[in-house]
Parts: C-alpha cells; sequence; structure tokens
C-alpha cells in the first residue's frame, strides 16, 4: 500500500515558515501539519516500497522452488512471505494514520478538492484489501494448497500492489500538473475523475516512483543477506537470496536514470522554478551549465563545480536551450532552493553510484569473477540498503520542496491548505512515540524470526491447542491431556 506523497519533506523552509508563523502571517496549524506529514509519509513510504516490490520478488523466489525442486528457494519463499507479512501489518498502521492526517492537517485542500481526489483514493483502498485478502491466503497456503496454485496467490498482491501505488502517485502527479476539474468563484466545477487519474505526468511520476520502490526492497533485502556472509553464514541459500535481490536492484538501478530523465525533461513546461531550483539556476543562461553541488547563499552561487554545456543537454536535451532561471519568477513563487538542489543532487549522486555497483558485480560474474568472496564488495552491499532509502528520500524532499510554496500547482498555496490548530503539536508528538514503538516492534520480531531460522525453527511452535500429531492416529486427546 501506498499512500498519499504529497508533503513528504515538511521542513520546506527552515527559517521563514518559523518566522512568518511568529508573524502570524501564516494558519498556526502550517508548522505542525508540515513536519507531522515528513514524519509519516517519509517513514510509511519505506513500508509501502516493500508492500510494492515484495510479492513480485516472492514470486519469482517460489516459481524456481517449484521448478527447479529446490528446496532452499522454498524456504526462502516462505520466509520473505513471512516477513512481508510483518512489514505489511506495520504499513497497515502508518497508511490508517495517514488516512486522518489528510484532512485533519490540510482541511482547505480536502474541503476543496475532495471531490476530485476521490476516485483514486478509493481505487487505492480497494487494492489494499485485496492484497491484504490475498497474502492471508498465501501465508495459509503453504502444504495446504497445490503447488501451482499456491503460487498463483502471489500474482494478485503484486498487481494490487502496482495498481495502489499508480492510484496514489497519480494523485501527486495531479498536484504538480492540476487537470480535470474547473474552478469558478473559489469552487470546484464539472470534475472529471478519471482526468485525474489518468493526468498527463502520472505514467512518468508512477515508473520513477515503481522502479524506486524495487531498489529499495532489492538493495535492502540484499543488504540483509550481506551482512549475513560478512557473519560467515556463506551457505548456498545466503548467496541466493543475496543474488535475487540484487538482480532486481540492479535492473531497477539501471533504468531509473533514464526514467529519471523523461520524467525531468517535462519540468522546463510544467514547473520551470522547480527545474530552476534543481539546476540552481539563479539566471537563464544559454547554454546553461551543470553545477556541482554548490549553495546559494545572498544570491550567489557558491563553491559549486560548473561544467558547459551539461545542463541544456540533461534538462532541455540540447546544447543551446537555456534553463530558466529564478530570476524568472517572482520572489513568492520560488522554492527553498537549496534544501531542493542538494537533495535533488543527492538523489542523482547515490542512484548512481548504485548502478555502477551494479553494473561492476554482473560483469564480473560474466567473467566468472565473484565479487561476493572479498569483504570490500560485501561491505558495500551492506549499506546498499541505507543508500537506496536515502536517494528515495532525498527525491521525495525534491519533488515535494521544489513544489513549493503550491500544494496544487498555480491553484492553492500551501498556508491556504492547513487550518488553524495549534494544538497539533500535541498529535506530532503522539505520532513520533507510535511510529517509534512500531519501529523498534518491527525490530524485535524481525530479529526474533531470524534467530528461529537460524536455529532451524521455520513455524512459531504454539503455546497452546491441538498437537500436530497424536498417537493411534486419531487426533482426540489422550486422558492425561484432558486431564491437565
Amino acid at each position: 500500500m501506498l499512500d498519499p506523497l504529497l508533503l513528504i519533506a515538511g521542513a520546506a523552509d527552515f527559517v521563514s515558515p518559523m518566522a512568518r508563523v511568529a508573524l502570524g502571517d501564516d494558519p498556526a496549524g502550517l508548522l505542525p501539519a508540515r513536519q507531522q506529514m515528513a514524519l509519516s509519509l517519509g517513514w510509511h513510504i519505506i513500508l509501502a516500497c516493500f508492500g510494492v516490490a515484495f510479492p513480485a520478488m516472492i514470486f519469482v523466489m517460489h516459481l524456481i522452488g517449484i521448478r527447479r525442486n529446490d528446496s532452499d528457494a522454498l524456504l526462502l519463499a516462505r520466509k520473505w512471505a513471512k516477513v512481508s507479512a510483518v512489514l505489511f501489518a506495520i504499513g497497515a498502521v502508518s497508511g490508517t494514520v495517514l488516512s486522518f492526517e489528510m484532512g485533519l492537517l490540510w482541511p482547505g485542500l480536502m474541503g476543496t478538492y475532495g471531490d476530485v481526489l476521490g476516485l483514486p483514493f478509493a481505487f487505492e483502498g480497494l487494492a489494499f484489501f485485496v492484497e491484504a485478502i490475498f497474502l492471508g491466503i498465501y501465508l495459509y497456503g503453504w502444504d495446504r494448497m497445490p503447488p501451482k496454485q499456491h503460487l498463483l496467490m502471489v500474482l494478485p498482491m503484486a498487481v494490487t500492489g502496482v495498481l495502489g501505488t499508480f492510484c496514489v502517485i497519480a494523485v501527486n502527479a495531479w498536484m504538480n500538473a492540476p487537470v480535470g476539474f474547473d474552478l469558478v468563484d473559489g469552487e470546484v466545477r464539472n470534475v472529471q475523475p478519471w482526468a485525474v487519474l489518468l493526468n498527463p505526468d502520472a505514467l512518468w511520476q508512477f515508473l520513477h516512483m515503481w522502479v524506486a520502490a524495487y531498489m529499495v526492497a532489492g538493495f535492502t533485502i540484499a543488504s540483509v543477506y550481506a551482512v549475513g556472509m560478512l557473519r560467515g553464514r556463506r551457505d548456498r541459500a545466503h548467496r541466493l537470496g543475496f543474488s535475487l535481490a540484487f538482480g532486481f536492484a540492479s535492473v531497477s538501478a539501471v533504468l531509473q536514470p533514464l526514467i529519471g530523465h523523461l520524467l525531468g525533461s517535462r519540468l522546463s513546461e510544467t514547473q520551470p522554478a522547480k527545474l530552476a531550483a534543481f539546476e540552481l539556476a539563479t539566471e537563464t543562461e544559454s547554454p546553461s551549465p551543470l553545477r556541482l553541488g554548490g549553495l546559494l547563499i545572498d544570491g550567489e552561487v557558491r563553491w559549486s563545480i560548473d561544467i558547459p554545456y551539461l545542463g541544456s543537454l540533461i534538462a532541455r536535451n540540447s546544447l543551446t536551450e537555456p534553463v530558466e532561471g529564478l530570476s524568472s519568477f517572482p520572489v513568492q513563487d520560488r522554492p527553498p532552493v537549496n534544501i531542493t538542489h542538494l537533495a535533488f543532487q543527492s538523489m542523482v549522486g547515490i542512484g548512481t553510484l548504485l548502478m555502477v555497483a551494479a553494473v561492476v558485480f554482473w560483469v564480473a560474474r560474466w567473467r566468472r569473477h565473484d565479487l561476493l568472496v572479498h569483504r570490500w564488495f560485501l561491505r558495500f552491499a551492506a549499506g546498499s540498503g541505507v543508500l537506496a532509502v536515502v536517494a528515495m528520500e532525498a527525491g521525495w524532499i525534491a519533488t515535494e520542496v521544489g513544489r513549493q510554496p503550491w500544494i496544487v500547482y498555480g491553484f492553492m498555496r500551501t498556508p491556504e491548505a492547513a487550518g488553524e490548530n495549534s494544538g497539533l503539536w500535541w498529535l506530532l508528538g503522539a505520532t513520533a512515540v507510535v511510529y517509534t514503538l512500531m519501529t523498534a516492534g518491527a525490530v524485535v520480531v524481525l530479529r526474533s524470526m531470524a534467530r528461529r531460522w537460524r536455529s532451524g525453527e521455520i513455524d512459531l511452535p504454539s503455546p497452546y491447542g491441538p498437537e500436530a500429531q497424536r498417537p493411534h492416529g486419531t487426533g482426540a486427546p489422550e486422558p492425561e491431556e484432558v486431564q491437565r
């Protein structure tokens, strides 16, 4: 399940929001609402990646086990399904929290555009319930269903994960490029729900997030097996688990730059101010350079490395077309430049590093050189999951902070969507406590599962109830058991 990624970077401007709240210019609920959404969505999106990508990985591992009669692969599929269930349960809790937060934190948005956003959110909810149903069937079906029929139970999980992702990403894409309604005297009229769901940016933004989900899930799972191999557990199951997860992540890492480029090339038309912040372009230059690093301080770019022509080539697919500079936009319509620029470059830099590492690994394997015997590579692989998460979070920070000061681009500014409830700070504190407890609980449960699996236990023994096998084959309890 993937919920609305609306304001994942709540601290969109480190100074001015706090200053404006202090002066009374913005609603009292604006700053706590920003921080609440940053916490909730930044935390939930990690779990959402596993909901999107894990079912496909489980399907492939299970298929390998059936076709090759591979007990290691079947055992891994069974373990992965249980891990997926734990993550799904926690994600359901955080997703429910987000459902309430949308109306509570942003009454102006939902009050005005609720009818516009209703259809995609409804479809996402249906997709979530179907995914939950088939996850339960798949978990229960081990040793109870015919192998091929049992395997097919994974497919609805994978499909509904993709559909749910598309629906919510379509909402976010609509917020960046609103379509499908008329605004008459401040009221929304003539809503076209399907135009909202299938808006022009939805496909590319969905592909970008979908591939990112496979990178996060793939590299994170591979990192777990890399840590195990660093600790001496170099059995076939560890190598198989690493290879399959790293394979999914590798394909995604190679595809992501192309998808990101195609998505970013639309910004010059849809959100030129965001593109200017990405490129740290203060003035319109032809051709525009590519600026690596750097900060905008007192209106001047400092500490950047400028590469001529590459800015125009990457952003505009031309050697001469300029990137429109920030000076072309009113000050009040410019996004927070430094955080947008640094987040964007962090995403690109980490993504490039992971892509190179993936290519090196598979080229070395093709040349019959096993990098898994080298501790330096295993150390990098052990950290690749964290790197993938950081890259994904940085990408969403760049996307959402770069849209500021708009929550619905060109139609509604973020302060207009917030309410006057200053008590939201208490909600933020409570949410932080709940998420901390859920994180700790997830870590405890997953570590406990891993310890049992290493000791040879696959299923947790039941502390009560009938035993799996009874004497004499009757299934009835013995007299001694009745007395106990």
